[in-house]
Order: C-alpha cells, then sequence, then structure tokens
C-alpha cells in the first residue's frame, strides 16, 4: 500500500476493470432527470430517431456512472493516506456518442501526480471500449487529494457512521504493481494501442443551427437552474458518488464548508446540457472541459439555491464545420467555472 507521500511513485499505475459496464435505456433517464437535462433524445426513442441516432443518446456526462465504478479500486486500495478528494479539473473527449445497449470497458490510469502550493493534484484516465473495440470516450479527472491535518480529526468517524454498506474508505484486498490480480475483461487491448472512433466526428448532423448560422463572439440564451438538498440526493443516488459532504451538513461541517455542496459533476453535467440544448443533437459535442473555480452551496431551505449558465462562441472553423464555445457558471454571485470550454460540430 502507498501513502500520500509516495503517490507520485505509482504514475502509470493501470488496470482493466474485467467486466463491462452496460448502459441502460432507463439509467440514461435517470441521469438525464439527475442533472435536469430535457432534450427529447434522452427520454424518447422517436427523438432519438429523428436525430439520426440508434437508440436513446446518454448525456454528455453519463459516462462519469461507470468511471465511478472504475476508479473505485483505485481510490480505495492503492491511492492511500488521503481523507478527502476534492475535484478540480475534468475533460470529456467523445469520439462517439453513448447509446442503450453499449457495453463499455474501462481502462484505468493514474496519468499524473503533481505538488502544487503543497497540494497533490492527482489525474485519473478513464479510456472507454465499446463493444466494437473501438475508443468511445476518454476522460480525465483531476482531484486535490486532502489529508486529515487539513480537515476535522471526526471526519472519518462522521463518514463511516452514514456511508452505505460496500463503499469503504480503507484498503481492502491485493494490489500488484501492474494492476493485474484477477480476471481480465474479454476484451484486450491492441498492441498497437487504442483505436480511435470517428464517429462524433463524421456522423451526419440535425443540429438546431447550421454553422452558417453562428459567428465569434455570438452569446447563448442564459439558463438559470435551481438545485435543493433533494436534487443531491437524487445525484447522489444515480450517479454512485455517495461523498457526505453533498447531502449531510454535520459532514459538511466537518469539512469545513458552509453547508452541504453540489456535486462537481452535477454543475458540470448541467453546464453540458446548457449547451447541448443550444446545438439540438446531444451527439454534436466533441470535448468538454470544465476547470472548478468554487464549489455550488445548496442551502438547506426549501428556496434552494441557483447557478446560472451563459455561454458565447469564442472561435469557429469552417474546415471541420465546429465551434468553441466558452460556458461560464455562477451561483450567489460566486464564480463556479474557473474556465469551460465545449468544442462542437454543427450541421
Amino acid at each position: 500500500m502507498e501513502t500520500a507521500l509516495d503517490t507520485a511513485g505509482l504514475v502509470g499505475y493501470r488496470y482493466r476493470v474485467p467486466d463491462y459496464y452496460e448502459v441502460g435505456r432507463e439509467k440514461i433517464r435517470e441521469y438525464a432527470r439527475a442533472v435536469q437535462d430535457f432534450h427529447p433524445a434522452h427520454w424518447s426513442e422517436d427523438a432519438a430517431w429523428a436525430l439520426g441516432h440508434s437508440e436513446l443518446v446518454a448525456p454528455t456526462t453519463f459516462v462519469s456512472i461507470a468511471a465511478m465504478l472504475a476508479n473505485r479500486r483505485l481510490f480505495q486500495e492503492v491511492i492511500t493516506g488521503y481523507d478527502v478528494f476534492v475535484q478540480t479539473d475534468q475533460v470529456f473527449e467523445l469520439h462517439k456518442p453513448l447509446h442503450t445497449g453499449d457495453r463499455l470497458i474501462s481502462d484505468v490510469e493514474l496519468s499524473s501526480v503533481r505538488t502544487i502550493a503543497g497540494k497533490d493534484l492527482l489525474t485519473v484516465t478513464n479510456t472507454f471500449t465499446d463493444q466494437s473495440g473501438d475508443v468511445v470516450h476518454i476522460m480525465h479527472t483531476t482531484v486535490v487529494g486532502v489529508t486529515g491535518e487539513e480537515v476535522d480529526a471526526g471526519i472519518g468517524q462522521a463518514f463511516e457512521r452514514v456511508l452505505m454498506h460496500g463503499l469503504e474508505r480503507s484498503p481492502s484486498g491485493s494490489v500488484t504493481p501492474d494492476g493485474v490480480d484477477g480476471p481480465q475483461a474479454e476484451h484486450p487491448v491492441p498492441e498497437d494501442g487504442p483505436r480511435l472512433s470517428t464517429v462524433s466526428r463524421t456522423r451526419a448532423l440535425r443540429t438546431a443551427l447550421r454553422f452558417e448560422d453562428i459567428a465569434a463572439g455570438d452569446e447563448l440564451a442564459a439558463r438559470t437552474v435551481r438545485l435543493r438538498l433533494g436534487d443531491l440526493v437524487n445525484y447522489a443516488g444515480v450517479s454512485g458518488d455517495a461523498n457526505p459532504i453533498h447531502w449531510h451538513g454535520d459532514v459538511a461541517a466537518l469539512a469545513g464548508l458552509p453547508d452541504v455542496i453540489a456535486h462537481g459533476m452535477l454543475t458540470m453535467g448541467l453546464g453540458a446540457g446548457f449547451v447541448t440544448e443550444w446545438l439540438g443533437d446531444p451527439g454534436a459535442m466533441l470535448r468538454y472541459k470544465v476547470r472548478l473555480s468554487n464549489y455550488t452551496v445548496v442551502e438547506s431551505g426549501s428556496a434552494g439555491s441557483t447557478i446560472e449558465f451563459t455561454g458565447r462562441i469564442k472561435s469557429v472553423d469552417p474546415a471541420t464545420r465546429s465551434a468553441v464555445v466558452v460556458i461560464a457558471a455562477k451561483s450567489a454571485g460566486r464564480k463556479i467555472f474557473g474556465l469551460a470550454t465545449a468544442d462542437v460540430r454543427l450541421a
């Protein structure tokens, strides 16, 4: 087992999850509801077919559910010495839209460890391959490892008290240096490296706007979203992210927070839906990158809290009929996204 002090020596540690994750029809709907994304293509096969999709389309950040399951071993058995992980940066590379019935094989790698201002920043890369053998999504997650010295000493006991069984916070099981200690998935990694799907960059699009209709500097219509405690509890259950700082006020206080806070991935999911609603086709997103500069505090009262999303087209590329959209998110006057961009295609 490793401690926080020698985590850097684990860079390059990787493993393949020995089972696939199957994208479920109702799970797509559950997740879309959790991130308040009501685009019809997430709910109706007819609407998805009208856009050229074979089945229901998963929201942009849906793959984080599979990543949460795949990464559990890394954070429970391999990377130890930290009491809390705080998400800071997220990158989604979308090579093919996810649909009902897709079976995802996940490769997990601790791809980077950096120390900045005395804080350890760890980046985990998830590479998802579908049943065709093509890489369909790549996800990079950067978190800050927080030790017991930086949080209330009682937070560990508080976690143990409120977490459900099966979500251990302490190491459990064997770990080998190469990350392989059990049966592997039936899909071996190709010797010549992963084969990226080209679907997202070649499929015919039916976006609400055509490329000729947009220009650099154009602004997207703003959207305001309300979050209540029940929304955080629901997202925790749907996503598998049961960290109690998102739904238990006492634990949030021990972590030094003013109240429970929205999951970073929930805020990102809301932001992605804001962009795909404007696009009109959830499968037209190519890349989504978010740096969190602050958390969204969700007040305990019935009113909850609001987040306002705004967007602006930063640049356009006529050769690929694509654009880069800059997204801003604010709550209670606080800037939630430090820098957020979406690379999109248009018809």
